[in-house]
């Protein structure tokens, strides 16, 4: 395994699901790391689980739509951990494939607030000391979604495009000051994302739909045959975190068992 790029790591949704994945393997790999997410039980269980296992990692509670709680997460990461050197964002939520003529303003809205402007807001405030110390990776989690239209609903669907963009184009304006920025489509994965997009839309959830919860679905439009694993994914963004993957940056790199490549 390559060795990460020095300095700690900050992963926004890292509360559950790819973000707790890749930050429990980012703190095996060597990195301390911040785990930022809005709901604080899976935050502290992600913590606790990675300091049992000798890792260091403390918890930050905020919502990656707010600039405001993005600054002070990232500011206070760097004050307890040191030097910031890693940045993923995983924080995200869904739309349930709901089609535009019943998706709500509500739900686009915080759709797109969460999924592509808190990535936009991680990203302005890590590179701050990024581009200060001439060195970092950035990883945002994206999804088949910001490849293809059928990989989720209208709100969704348009927040992972917006993401495959602003990963390339952060990645050729930085690329000069040593600082990668790329990006992980991942096909279908189980993670607990269904629930806890209710838990944060509350009464404006949309009935989640979608081949996400139907196993003969994925089956039927994976070539693989089967879901990806949190752990495969996690070990896409460790090597993108990594030196090996210095001269690695706006790609886009699609683990998805074949389901794009149809």
């Amino acid at each position: 395994m390559s060795a990460l790029v020095p300095g700690c790591a900050v992963v926004t949704g890292g509360g559950s699901g790819l973000g707790r994945g890749i930050a429990t393997a980012l703190a095996k790999a060597g990195a301390p790391v911040a785990v930022v997410d809005l709901l604080p039980e899976g935050g502290k269980e992600t913590v606790a689980a990675i300091t049992s296992a000798g890792g260091r990692a403390t918890f930050v509670q905020a919502d990656v739509s707010r600039w405001d709680d993005v600054d002070a997460a990232i500011g206070g990461a760097v004050r307890e951990l040191g030097p910031l050197g890693i940045l993923v964002n995983a924080a995200g939520i869904l739309d349930g494939y709901a089609p535009v003529t019943e998706l709500t303003p509500a739900v686009w809205e915080r759709v797109i607030a969460i999924n592509l402007g808190g990535t936009f807001y991680a990203c302005k405030r890590a590179l701050m000391d990024m581009a200060a110390a001439r060195r970092g990776r950035i990883v945002n989690i994206a999804s088949v979604a910001g490849l293809v239209g059928s990989g989720g609903g209208p709100a969704y669907t348009a927040s992972k495009h917006g993401v495959v963009g602003l990963t390339k184009h952060l990645a050729i304006t930085h690329a000069a000051q040593g600082i990668t920025v790329n990006a992980i489509c991942p096909g279908a994965v189980q993670t607990g994302l269904r629930a806890n997009t209710v838990r944060i839309l509350g009464a404006d959830a949309p009935v989640m739909r979608g081949i996400g919860g139907d196993d003969a679905a994925v089956k039927a439009i994976t070539p693989a045959e089967r879901r990806g694993t949190i752990e495969e994914i996690a070990a896409s963004a460790v090597f993108l975190a990594g030196e090996a993957a210095s001269y690695v940056t706006g790609h886009t790199l699609v683990v998805d068992g074949g389901w794009t490549a149809r």
